[in-house]
């Protein structure tokens, strides 16, 4: 412990795995490990076959392509602990590194979010203004959305890391995951927290929030612009360009709303269910994303027929 008069900081927080099944680890790794090969693999061969692929430097790959690298942070800033804690019960954790892992998880967690809303806006232009798309959604204009995404994150998270650190903690130092989140480690303070969870709060629903409602919006849009198509058909194939995406949505929203639900208001909720809902947060939308794209988009799929046979 640091100790500064009526100030204690811990010099290292404790991790947790799996509450109750400690004995069971290693057996328990192995799916975590092929969730973690599956999300570095299929996130990887999405963006060699866009940077190969010519027909796929358009707008909707290159969110894709965003979304892919956000997705590969995510992994990889979790990865290391999770598998230390089930290989070799590695379960200290510095203050500081933690707190540099969780703001990097929740920057890469808010880029995710807003490269969503970027996917769902690109899909409104691409069905309600076709003719038009290739003109709004320029590769220049892309870029600057992505910039935009990344400082947007960034800024917006800058303090969090402060407000941790000026808090005194005491008694507990162990954490509810295999990795740092944010109210996880709030929650271990003795100080008043009210600063740290009022700006928590506000700027989850300022950012998350907000282009979790304006997905919404755009697809209240598609769908008026689909209903007034021609045909069945035209509808069909319009929305079907839209199912990924959606999946993708679904996948990254439900549990991420789970979990802060459950840090904020679910404090009797058992151990096992907030870890369980943290791991799906965090592992499951970077496996399940190349996948969905790679069933789903006939683009992706035909060019990674291509390069299978080209080996």
């Amino acid at each position: 412990w640091e100790f500064n008069g009526s100030f204690y900081q811990p010099s290292a927080f404790l991790m947790m795995g799996i509450p109750g099944l400690e004995a069971l680890h290693h057996w328990i790794s192995i799916p975590f490990c092929a969730l973690y090969l599956i999300a570095l693999l299929g996130n990887c061969m999405i963006l060699f076959i866009i940077k190969k692929t010519q027909s796929l430097h358009e707008p909707m790959y290159y969110f894709l392509s965003m979304l892919a690298v956000t997705d590969l942070g995510l992994v990889l800033c979790t990865l290391p602990t999770t598998l230390g804690i089930f290989w070799f019960n590695m379960r200290r954790i510095g203050f500081d590194a933690c707190l540099t892992q969780m703001y990097f998880i929740h920057i890469l967690s808010f880029i995710e979010s807003s490269v969503l809303l970027a996917m769902a806006f690109d899909r409104f232009i691409a069905i309600s203004h076709p003719l038009r798309h290739p003109s709004i959604l320029t590769k220049m204009t892309v870029m600057k959305i992505g910039l935009a995404i990344i400082l947007r994150g960034m800024v917006s998270l800058l303090p969090i890391p402060f407000l941790l650190k000026r808090l005194t903690y005491c008694g507990k130092t162990e954490l509810s995951h295999s990795f740092c989140f944010h109210p996880d480690i709030m929650n271990l303070a003795c100080a008043d927290t009210k600063v740290n969870d009022f700006y928590g709060m506000i700027i989850l629903l300022s950012t998350v929030g907000m282009d979790f409602i304006f997905i919404v919006l755009s697809y209240i849009l598609i769908i008026k612009t689909v209903i007034s198509l021609a045909t069945k058909e035209e509808c069909l194939k319009a929305l079907n360009t839209c199912v990924s995406h959606i999946c993708a949505v679904l996948v990254f929203f439900i549990p991420m709303i789970g979990l802060s639900m459950i840090h904020r208001f679910g404090k009797n909720a058992p151990p096992l269910v907030n870890t369980l809902v943290a791991y799906t947060y965090l592992i499951i939308p970077p496996a399940l994303n190349p996948i969905i794209y790679s069933i789903k988009s006939s683009h992706i799929r035909e060019a990674l027929l291509r390069a299978l046979r080209r080996k």
